[in-house]
């Protein structure tokens, strides 16, 4: 994912929550406050250690709001700050910089908590060479936003929809009548050699998954000593993903049994917002 794929939804998603936040009447207190025009000097400052993520998000916002408001990053997207750090400095009008401001932030402070809890997780599964991934269960409207913020932190995708990777779950293969049959509908259905990856949960299911010659075969909601026979079984022949209950307690413990990946629906879903405060000078 690039910054040219986020930038094509970019000015739709902030036109969104601005209107949310804006109204038709804009912000009344701070047209009340100053009627006038005033130019002021503010710092966005991190009160959390963490990695930021979107900081051209927040920039676009300000600007959005007034062209004429300047905005400087005073570091970039996956680097590590500490808390208390000024991370950007915005000039222009109070009423543009006011009016932003909250939109600015809560994109800002969202996606640096993905990055955030995203790294941990990659720090935790590095050393043993295993990926992390992240899942769809992301906010709606905002997921290309959360996707970004995880590659910030070190992630990737699992796949961004359902229409750029095949995913055989467990309810496909319930409707289908079993693992094998959902294998062959898949091959048989599908124009080109896309990889194709299945859901198994217990052993037996893993042994048909082999036999079914798929590409990656996802361990679902195994504990460890299941995944350890699991991987012994596969042996290479097949890519291993790990799901299902992932936290940063057995994340290690879970890489050191010789997956592939590991695929957090945490990072997305339930990670804490890092924050993020706007001080005029």
């Amino acid at each position: 994912m690039t910054l040219d794929d986020v930038e094509q939804v970019l000015g739709k998603a902030i036109g969104l929550a601005l209107d949310e936040d804006l109204g038709i009447t804009g912000d009344i207190t701070t047209q009340g406050v100053f009627p006038a025009k005033k130019d002021v000097v503010a710092s966005i400052i991190t009160r959390d250690a963490g990695v930021i993520a979107g900081m051209f998000v927040a920039a676009a916002t300000f600007k959005l709001v007034d062209d004429n408001t300047g905005f400087v990053a005073l570091c970039e997207d996956g680097v590590d700050v500490e808390g208390g750090q000024t991370i950007a400095q915005v000039k222009g009008d109070v009423s543009a910089v006011l009016s932003a401001e909250r939109v600015a932030l809560n994109f800002l402070s969202h996606m640096s908590g993905i990055a955030t809890m995203t790294r941990r997780f990659v720090d935790k599964a590095a050393p043993y060479g295993v990926t992390i991934k992240d899942t769809r269960k992301t906010l709606p409207g905002l997921r290309i936003f959360e996707k970004y913020a995880v590659e910030a932190g070190g992630g990737i995708h699992h796949r961004f929809g359902l229409y750029d990777a095949v995913l055989i779950k467990d309810n496909h293969i319930k409707a289908a009548g079993g693992m094998t049959e959902a294998v062959t509908r898949v091959r048989g259905n599908l124009q080109g050699d896309l990889p194709i990856e299945i859901e198994a949960s217990t052993i037996d299911e893993v042994k048909e998954a082999l036999r079914a010659g798929v590409d990656t075969i996802m361990l679902d909601n195994m504990d460890v000593e299941m995944i350890r026979k699991a991987v012994k079984m596969i042996d290479g022949s097949a890519l291993v993903e790990v799901s299902g209950n992932i936290v940063l307690d057995n994340v290690e413990e879970i890489a050191k049994t010789g997956v592939n990946y590991i695929s957090v629906g945490a990072l997305t879903h339930s990670s804490k917002a890092l924050s993020l405060s706007l001080l005029i000078e």
